[in-house]
């Protein structure tokens, strides 16, 4: 019997990159896998890529909204009837990244979508892992919630390090209550994210750096665990990249 037969997972941003990946590990490892995102022919091409027949669904969603994250967490919810493992994968980042450059209109886009998004998805999902004292959240974090240097922007880090209080401020809360919660930060990752970047990024420079299977590997991991077992954070970064 593969690791996660029976088990459901909600993954946001799961029509590409890290979202993608892992949504393909986790189908492999057996469990049932619900993607979402904004664009519902890209998940569904997707879907069909990654085979898993009736094991994955998907659901067209903007997370930023708190309407829509809740519909489509109660959508997988009565499709699945529970969801056991929700990774928070959802985010985006902008060219113009430096305080000067920075309008409130720029920072309220990646505060809603990074941060707010993360807060609504784990919202929706909560009463149902609490009700069954068991769940685990993952959120997809960067190193850019640990570090506000320019490479990611002050909106972006702003946005990360709020995941990282959201993340380890839960996980405190709940932690006689069954619901887990980690904090993933992965370092530079061969994803298309890297298009928002002010200067392009060359192909000998995304051969060095992180993989979304990397990272997804990351999260099976975390998944992994006995339920006895918390793992907080977990920082992942290709060896090119500086950790200071």
């Amino acid at each position: 019997m593969a690791q996660f037969t029976g088990t459901h997972v909600l993954i946001t941003g799961g029509g590409s990159g890290i979202g993608l990946a892992c949504a393909k590990l986790f189908l492999e490892a057996g469990a049932t896998v619900a993607i979402a995102g904004r664009d519902q022919k890209k998940l569904d091409d997707s879907a069909r890529r990654l085979g898993g027949g009736e094991r994955i669904v998907s659901f067209a969603a903007d997370v930023a909204d708190p309407d829509q994250a809740t519909r489509m967490v109660q959508a997988v919810e009565t499709k699945f009837g529970k969801i056991d493992i929700l990774v928070n994968n959802a985010g985006t980042n902008i060219k113009d990244r430096s305080f000067r450059q920075l309008t409130p209109e720029i920072w309220q886009k990646l505060i809603r979508t990074n941060l707010d998004g993360a807060f609504y998805c784990i919202h929706a999902a909560f009463p149902g892992m609490l009700a069954r004292t068991n769940g685990l959240i993952i959120n997809i974090n960067s190193i850019a919630g640990k570090r506000a240097t320019p490479l990611g922007g002050l909106a972006y880090a702003a946005s990360k390090f709020g995941m990282t209080a959201l993340g380890i401020g839960l996980g405190a809360e709940e932690k006689d209550s069954g619901i887990r919660v980690t904090n993933i930060y992965p370092g530079e990752v061969d994803t298309p994210i890297l298009e928002f970047r002010p200067t392009p990024v060359t192909d000998e420079h995304r051969q060095r750096i992180l993989k979304p299977e990397d990272i997804a590997r990351g999260v099976l991991y975390v998944a992994s665990q006995p339920p006895h077992v918390s793992i907080p954070e977990l920082i992942i970064k290709p060896v090119s990249q500086a950790y200071v």
